[in-house]
């Protein structure tokens, strides 16, 4: 069922078409496709060439090393002067090349001896080399809609030449709905489950082969979800879940951690991120985020998953509802700035360590006065080197529990101003 022309292609509205860059019709650029499986990179990379007039030649990463990629250049190299025949070189899952694999494609590239299409699911940004990255366009596919998988299943079971069509089958429109939805956008998927699914099930007293809920599920079995704990979608939904506590939506939370631990992701991994928000996004605002946090942590080893994802629950729906604060992060951004600003300020000789008479009598402890022998253990008072001593890191957010310091700590700023 794989097109065999453009006009086919469904998805990717947004790349094809009069005015989008995979509908002009002028030279092949060098491209990287970039986008999750089963979106249709490689049935793209040879319609364009097609579409070209271009030889195609296809290699995989997994497979393929410098040798293979040497006499494929020969070859282009040699059809390219005796007939002029241009060559397409597909590389798929071009981010398994290291980087001189990679390097050994950047003159044949660069003096147009192959148009290369790069196929990737990974974020080309971090996986391409930059050099090799700048002599290609980088083109984003998205995963399909339902609607569009709903097309290619309704069009397999009606073709009878390279589909199911010859097959006598008969297959609901909330089926078929039914596996678009649970491909995760992935055609190869959707195809591979009707296919699986057709063949699970026996005619009836018909002849008549009824696909149902029941046989797509054990076509299925368990839907893989899509998460490659080293790769850019890895990075998408810890950005999510992150972004949805900071945001107060427990429900949201929950779901994006369970995305995580469903896909196989390891449970201390989680949970330390749980320990980073709760000082970063929560901080002072409620303090008793960081034990909670820590109290996960703490109970995942102890216990283990599954009966863990319990303590990990009740860690995020804690922090996805407590106020919200990131004092603990701009204070400490400010802090390092102004040691990078001003390097290593000395140490106001008030404060310094003074265990020998020598030191002492070089004015080291001198005029230091001892918080506790103040009423309320407090004496006003400064501690920053003289070049910074007007500088405040720390400003009290009004969320939680840090409201009540605010106002704390500007009478105390005051009082240190003034000397009393």
């Amino acid at each position: 069922m794989r097109p065999e022309s453009l006009d086919e292609v469904v998805g990717q509205r947004h790349l094809m078409g009069p005015g989008h860059i995979l509908g002009l019709k002028s030279a092949l650029p060098s491209l990287i496709l970039w986008g999750p499986p089963g979106t249709g990179k490689t049935t793209l990379a040879k319609l364009l060439a097609a579409r070209s007039g271009a030889r195609f030649v296809g290699l995989s990463a997994v497979q393929s090393g410098v040798k293979e990629l040497r006499e494929v250049m020969a070859d282009a190299e040699r059809r390219l002067g005796e007939f002029s025949e241009r060559t397409v070189l597909f590389l798929d899952e071009i981010h398994r090349f290291n980087k001189a694999q990679q390097d050994a494609l950047l003159p044949h590239v660069e003096n147009g001896i192959v148009t290369l299409i790069g196929a990737t699911t990974e974020n080309p940004s971090f996986e391409v080399n930059a050099a090799l990255l700048s002599r290609c366009k980088v083109v984003r596919l998205e995963a399909l809609e339902p609607a569009d998988l709903r097309m290619l299943l309704d069009r397999a079971l009606e073709n009878e030449s390279r589909g199911l069509g010859k097959l006598n089958l008969e297959c609901a429109p909330e089926v078929r709905d039914l596996i678009a939805r649970e491909s995760g956008g992935d055609a190869r998927r959707a195809l591979s489950t009707l296919e699986v699914a057709a063949e699970v099930v026996s005619p009836d007293a018909r002849g008549v082969r009824v696909i149902t809920k029941q046989s797509v599920e054990e076509a299925m079995q368990r839907k893989t979800l899509l998460y490659d704990r080293a790769g850019d979608e890895h990075y998408n939904i810890v950005s999510a879940f992150i972004k949805s506590m900071r945001g107060s939506d427990p429900d949201a939370a929950v779901y994006w951690m369970a995305r995580m631990l469903e896909a196989g992701e390891d449970p201390i991994f989680i949970v330390r991120r749980m320990v980073i928000f709760a000082s970063e996004d929560v901080g002072l605002a409620d303090p008793e985020a960081l034990r909670v946090a820590v109290a996960a942590l703490d109970a995942v080893r102890l216990v283990g998953i599954p009966e863990g994802t319990l303590p990990m629950t009740q860690a995020v729906l804690y922090l996805a509802c407590a106020p919200k604060s990131n004092s603990v992060l701009t204070t400490y951004s400010k802090a390092k700035a102004a040691v990078s600003e001003h390097g290593a300020l000395p140490v106001p000789n008030k404060l310094r360590n003074a265990p020998t008479h020598l030191m002492k009598s070089m004015g080291y402890g001198g005029g230091y006065q001892y918080p506790h022998h103040f009423e309320g253990h407090y004496v006003a008072e400064r501690y920053l080197p003289d070049a910074i001593e007007n500088e405040r890191f720390y400003n009290p957010s009004s969320s939680g529990r840090e409201a009540k310091l605010a106002a704390q700590i500007v009478e105390r700023r005051q009082k240190a101003r003034s000397g009393q």
